[in-house]
């Protein structure tokens, strides 16, 4: 692949008759008797491999910055610490750089100053994702869960394309592809703030495809499935075990609960007012407390309680940001496979299922956004409406739950 304003390297290279392609034929390569040889890749034009009689083979770029005449020389790191195809994925980068006007060998000395990946994530979701995206708090979690423990040390601009892909497998092949897609979009966002930001030069994600093929869920979790899965909330902390509780008793989003504050709820009337900076459509939404709602939050009540979260996080310094470790050991402990929103699926889907609920009703409940002359004239509340739909639905569920050989009854003392 050939790019603008890098020419065939010229005389120096043209000395050299020595090429290669495959990894196969880096390791065919023997040091000269003395001084050292340089060989070209046949397929990244400027990338060299220089061989030295002692047996260090050491990658070289040459290249020439767009609007200047002169040649010039990098050094990439040496072979097989720096593979050849990550040799090839730096080359192309600093040739694209080379393209723009920037020249690879200053950018690199800036970077060798730039923060590290933990800082970059920081720094986009203080100045960026908390103050222009509602969803901003999936991005903590998919942050905490898999780029963090993977990326939290390393300087920002040294990450490579290969390392991004491989950490996507993993979470491929542990069963979330879908994550997977979530993850990809969030460190490409990153990086592309960062590049605008001036912070970073590169995004490593580029030309990365989404490895996992999406399709909407349809999860609602059978009568058994739900038992096996509130027993197991039992296993947690009580405030984890709380927090699951609700999503399910509620049919909230699951960051909608995380994010719970004792000053949206009022225990007295039964009502829980999600203010419209957490809602995902902008709006403030009333939610109705059924009795055993009400009597999960009365028990909360009786943790920490200074911080101002239902459920805050260790520290008390906002929510739980990260509920991914609690979940992996629900599944494990219950035997049901399943994700945070499937137990919002379930409550839905029995209320209009099993119940007779009306879909306009169960809508209002979800809070989903609706569109067209309906959503301008219709000015009912559905208090009423939304209320009658998840009382009946604890009941149900207290129901399901009971019917069991090992009785767990929703309203159960902590």
């Amino acid at each position: 692949m050939c790019y603008p304003y890098v020419t065939h390297v010229g005389h120096e290279m043209a000395q050299q008759k020595h090429t290669f392609r495959t990894t196969r034929s880096l390791e065919a390569i023997k040091p000269p008797a003395e001084g050292r040889v340089e060989h070209w890749d046949k397929d990244v034009k400027g990338l060299g491999l220089r061989v030295s009689s002692s047996g260090r083979k050491t990658w070289v770029l040459m290249y020439r910055v767009r609007g200047h005449k002169r040649l010039r020389r990098a050094t990439l790191g040496t072979y097989p610490t720096l593979s050849l195809a990550d040799a090839r994925d730096q080359a192309r980068d600093d040739l694209s750089a080379a393209a723009k006007g920037r020249d690879p060998a200053e950018l690199r000395s800036e970077e060798r100053q730039a923060e590290t990946f933990s800082e970059l994530a920081e720094d986009y979701m203080e100045r960026y994702a908390k103050k222009y995206k509602r969803s901003w708090f999936k991005d903590r979690q998919h942050l905490d869960r898999d780029l963090l423990p993977r990326f939290r040390h390393r300087k920002a601009a040294s990450i490579k394309r290969r390392e991004v892909i491989a950490l996507l497998e993993e979470i491929a092949d542990r069963g979330a592809p879908v994550g997977a897609n979530r993850t990809l979009e969030i460190i490409r966002r990153i990086y592309n703030w960062g590049i605008e930001q001036e912070i970073v030069v590169i995004n490593p994600c580029q030309r990365i495809k989404k490895v996992g093929i999406e399709r909407p869920r349809e999860r609602v979790l059978s009568n058994e499935e739900i038992r096996s899965v509130w027993n197991a909330f039992d296993g947690e902390t009580p405030r984890m075990r709380d927090l699951f509780r609700l999503r399910l008793l509620t049919a909230q989003r699951p960051g909608e609960v995380s994010r719970l504050r004792w000053e949206d709820i009022d225990l007295a009337s039964g009502w829980w007012t999600i203010p419209p900076e957490f809602s995902k459509n902008g709006l403030t939404h009333r939610v109705p407390l059924s009795k055993p709602a009400i009597e999960v939050l009365l028990q909360t009540e009786g943790h920490e309680k200074k911080s101002g979260w239902v459920f805050p996080s260790p520290t008390g310094e906002g929510p739980l940001r990260s509920v991914w470790r609690a979940m992996d050991n629900i599944r494990k402990r219950s035997g049901v496979e399943f994700v945070p929103h499937d137990l919002r699926r379930t409550a839905a889907s029995r209320m209009t299922g099993d119940l007779g609920i009306a879909r306009l009703t169960v809508s209002k409940v979800l809070n989903h956004v609706e569109t067209g002359v309906t959503a301008t004239y219709d000015r009912h509340s559905y208090d009423k409406e939304k209320r009658a739909a998840l009382e009946a639905w604890a009941q149900r569920l207290e129901i399901i739950i009971a019917d069991a050989d090992n009785v767990v009854r929703l309203r159960r003392d902590a």
